[in-house]
């Protein structure tokens, strides 16, 4: 387990891909407890990153740090980076995408609809196109809304299915998701203080092509 940083209140660390961000055997929490020598810990998942995605995650390690970082997530104030590598390009090099999101349940997938509803939610992000070759695009996304899937299925209902994201739509024979979460940016749960966190893509496809460790900033 990388860490970031550690103290009494949060964990910060690299989520690996493939490892569940919630509370189960093999998943974060249990990983974070692991790594701290003490299998009995108070460590407690805020937000999640899909199961094939890795990069910065923090954790809270009180129940009271808990209940503070949520309100941050649910008002606003915790804000989620990502890079992406996409199939195609954006229309426009900056832009905003805003959309109705369903969710499947059988097929567990997320899918853009026009029709409200009780189980349909808003989501937004915006988006800058980085740089573009090979028929694919580099993206950096900042999250306005958390649902499930979202970067995933916003960009693959416009054509541009993430890199290995056969889920959505990705063409077969391509590995590893291009989705990485790359910064965070919350106020410390106990001084208030706003903490800031980075962390490169690892050194493997599809980020390669772009240098992608390079646009982190």
């Amino acid at each position: 387990m990388e860490f970031l940083y550690l103290d009494k209140r949060i964990a910060v660390c690299i989520k690996p891909a493939g490892v569940l961000s919630t509370d189960e055997p093999g998943g974060m929490p249990s990983l974070v407890r692991e790594a701290l020598g003490d299998e009995h810990a108070c460590v407690r998942t805020v937000h999640r990153l899909d199961r094939p995605v890795g990069g910065v995650m923090v954790l809270a390690r009180s129940v009271k740090a808990a209940s503070e970082l949520s309100r941050q997530v649910r008002e606003g104030i915790f804000n989620k980076e990502y890079l992406a590598v996409v199939h195609g390009m954006p229309d426009t090099q900056q832009g905003r995408m805003e959309d109705l999101l369903a969710r499947d349940k059988v097929r567990r997938l997320t899918y853009v609809t026009d029709v409200p509803g009780p189980d349909t939610r808003p989501a937004a992000l915006e988006y800058e196109c980085v740089e573009s070759r090979y028929g694919m695009s580099l993206v950096r996304v900042r999250l306005l809304t958390g649902r499930t899937h979202q970067i995933r299925c916003q960009f693959a209902s416009r054509g541009m299915p993430l890199s290995g994201d056969r889920k959505y739509g990705a063409p077969e024979g391509e590995s590893n998701i291009g989705l990485w979460s790359y910064k965070l940016s919350f106020m410390h749960p106990e001084s208030g203080e706003k903490m800031t966190f980075l962390h490169k893509t690892p050194h493997i496809q599809p980020f390669l092509p772009f240098n992608a460790q390079d646009f982190v900033e």
